[in-house]
């Protein structure tokens, strides 16, 4: 028995969403003010605190109906829903699921269950004021409570096909539920981000987060043996315990012996005094109480500890998240629900990186220990991506402010973009799906992408970024795109494999490549053509498959239409700015096109190469350059360039230290312009 699915209506960005559920463990990540905590909220607003909506609640797009109610009004459209589709079999125990199931046919796998927010209109009309101003303020500062009825059915679906949801479609066939027949079906704990860890800057005013919920543990394991201690299944916990019971019973014994002794003077006078019976000081050590006032969670050595708060803010997090986790474990076994669901909210807040790699390498199993339970976990941590199989993976989406939030579920539907590319899509997917590292999991949470060829553009690309945007002042003025949420993937020649992964997410790209031309060479020995690299203007065709793709370009074996499609190419009119990716490659500048980066860089910062070239590392035949006439760069750099990686990393620190003003080549930079709008 699992939850298969959870659909949400009218709950803020969240107008008509669904949730496919893994039984185990779903991801729900997106970027920012998406609605994941939206989700969150909304789940614990029905299964555990029902009565806290308020008019804010409901999504923009329909508050002008709300605040112009009326006799007319039809309030289910405005309603507030979550739905749990629950899938069970015949070897589950349906003794409670069966107060849910309409229809007991044995052939049945599903049923729903519907919590509803709806607004009494009649009782707010009544209440509403006569004018539209007071109206409107009336609405907005009062439409909760009183004014809202929550309510839970149950109803069966089944061949239900129309396009209108089931309970819209046919109201009369909901059944009405109690809330005490959800909370004995389904356990739900959340964990929320807003964890209370503290820092040492906290010691001082006492914060000992650890200490804390470490005494909240201890309690709920203490109620627990209270109310077992007659059953077999208190254990070891129920032993150690009494133990612990015991050994402070012995101590109270003690202490009250000394009690007597030091008390002695000020009993017997208050005695006298007041005239007062058999008054004494015993001892009384609540074990509870011990473990809050007289005990901490400390690392180290015992007879050489550091207290908690020494610990840093990741540290003490992770911690903290353990012991809720085990809370929430504890209360799930105890009420053994049928359904448990445990809802763990950005569980990298105040984590470093490296903790939150580790804590998503241990979730799973964690989780896993626990019988019937589904984990929901939100998060923008691309490291908890990166070590989460894409299976348990769902985005929401929100291609724009104006536009309303979708889960999708990322490995279905992905999938199913990439087999329309046919075998060559399922080669490509398999490649995403190993690629998908820490950094490209940054993709997730993007609001745009620079891909880039490889380590030369990677160490130069920041530089070219600042020479933007103080090229760019008025343009930089809101916010350079130094400062915009962009990731920077070094993908070679693979960005086509990304191409439906970047559509998918709607993440604006921009692709910066070499032209890399090659021309036709027929071997006089076996007649075979191969294709070379070759200058620019020599050439027929591009060995870069990233271009050919982005750029729609025909079948080669189209002499004629292949031929225009180059040219096209050359000139720069194949390329275009519209739509969510954009190419960027060498076009002719200065006079010279260029078919490489290094090629163009040098081209048009010569007399400047020259000038610094026993500065520059990575460079060979120094005295080539000196020698240099003409407009052969391609033949100068492969004659001078030695490690790309080592020329770059000097060109940079030439920018940076001696402050050499380099010129970027054009076509970087109309792209950096580009990705900069919007």
């Amino acid at each position: 028995m699992h939850i298969e699915q959870i659909k949400i209506q009218n709950f803020r960005l969240l107008q008509n969403c669904c949730l496919d559920m893994r039984e185990k463990t779903t991801l729900l990540v997106g970027k920012n003010n998406t609605g994941k905590t939206s989700f969150a909220v909304l789940l614990e607003r029905f299964l555990e605190r029902p009565d806290n909506f308020t008019y804010t609640d409901f999504p923009i797009s329909i508050r002008q109906r709300i605040l112009s109610i009326d006799d007319e009004t039809n309030v289910d459209e405005l309603a507030i829903r979550l739905v749990l589709r629950i899938a069970y079999d015949e070897t589950d125990n349906l003794a409670i699921l069966s107060e849910f199931m309409l229809d007991l046919d044995p052939t049945r796998r599903h049923t729903n269950i519907l919590f509803e927010c709806c607004i009494d209109k009649s009782k707010l009309l009544r209440a509403l004021p006569d004018d539209p101003k007071e109206r409107k303020k009336f609405i907005e500062n009062n439409l909760s409570g009183k004014f809202l009825n929550i309510k839970v059915y149950a109803f069966d679906d089944f061949g239900h096909t129309e396009e209108t949801p089931y309970y819209m479609a046919h109201r009369d066939q909901l059944e009405e539920k109690e809330r005490s027949e959800v909370r004995a079906l389904l356990n739900f704990q959340v964990i929320h981000a807003r964890r209370n860890v503290a820092s040492s800057e906290d010691a001082g005013r006492g914060a000992k987060p650890l200490s804390a919920i470490s005494t909240k543990f201890f309690r709920k394991r203490d109620i627990e043996v209270d109310v077992d201690d007659d059953d077999e299944t208190a254990g070891s916990d129920g032993e150690s315990l009494e133990k612990l019971r015991s050994m402070l019973a012995g101590i109270d014994d003690q202490l009250g012996e000394q009690y007597a002794q030091v008390f002695g003077d000020f009993l017997k006078s208050s005695h006298d005094f007041l005239e007062l019976g058999d008054l004494k000081v015993v001892s009384n050590i609540q074990s509870q109480s011990l473990i809050e006032t007289s005990s901490q969670v400390i690392y180290g050595e015992t007879d050489n500890f550091l207290p908690e708060h020494y610990s840093g803010l990741g540290y003490l997090n992770i911690l903290y998240l353990l012991l809720q986790i085990e809370l929430c474990r504890d209360d799930f076994a105890r009420r053994n629900a049928p359904l448990n669901l445990l809802l763990i909210e950005e569980p990298e807040a105040h984590t470093h990186p490296q903790m939150q790699y580790v804590f998503a390498d241990k979730i799973h199993g964690l989780i896993s220990k626990i019988p019937n339970l589904q984990a929901l976990l939100t998060t923008h941590s691309s490291h908890i991506v990166s070590k989460s199989n894409f299976e348990d993976i769902r985005y929401l989406s929100r291609l724009s402010p104006a536009e309303p939030v979708t889960i999708k579920n990322f490995h279905t539907d992905l999938s199913a973009k990439y087999e329309e590319l046919g075998a060559d899509g399922v080669a490509l997917f398999q490649f995403l799906k190993q690629y998908l590292t820490i950094n490209s999991a940054e993709l997730f949470f993007a609001s745009k992408a620079i891909f880039i060829e490889g380590t030369t553009e990677r160490i130069l690309l920041p530089l070219f970024i600042e020479m933007h945007d103080r090229e760019n002042v008025d343009e930089t003025a809101a916010g350079g795109l130094s400062s915009q949420n962009i990731s920077v993937l070094e993908v070679g020649a693979n960005a086509r494999a990304f191409a439906p992964f970047l559509e998918f997410i709607g993440v604006r790209t921009l692709v910066i490549t070499d032209i890399d031309t090659t021309k036709a060479v027929v071997s006089e020995g076996t007649g075979k053509t191969s294709y070379p690299a070759c200058p620019v203007a020599e050439s027929s065709n591009t060995s870069n498959e990233t271009l050919k793709y982005f750029l729609l370009a025909p079948d080669p074996k189209e002499v004629s239409e292949f031929s225009n499609w180059y040219k096209r190419l050359i000139d720069g009119t194949a390329s275009s700015d519209e739509g969510q990716i954009k190419i960027a490659y060498q076009l002719a500048e200065d006079g010279y096109h260029a078919r490489s980066f290094e090629d163009a860089f040098v081209s048009i910062n010569l007399e400047k190469v020259k000038a610094r070239k026993d500065m520059l590392t990575g460079l060979k035949n120094k005295g080539t350059l000196d020698e240099f006439s003409g407009n052969d760069f391609y033949s100068l750099t492969s004659q001078i360039l030695g490690k790309k990686s080592d020329f770059a990393g000097s060109v940079l620190y030439l920018a940076l230290v001696e402050r050499e003003s380099w010129r970027a080549p054009k076509y970087i930079m109309d792209g950096l312009k580009w990705i900069h709008k919007n």
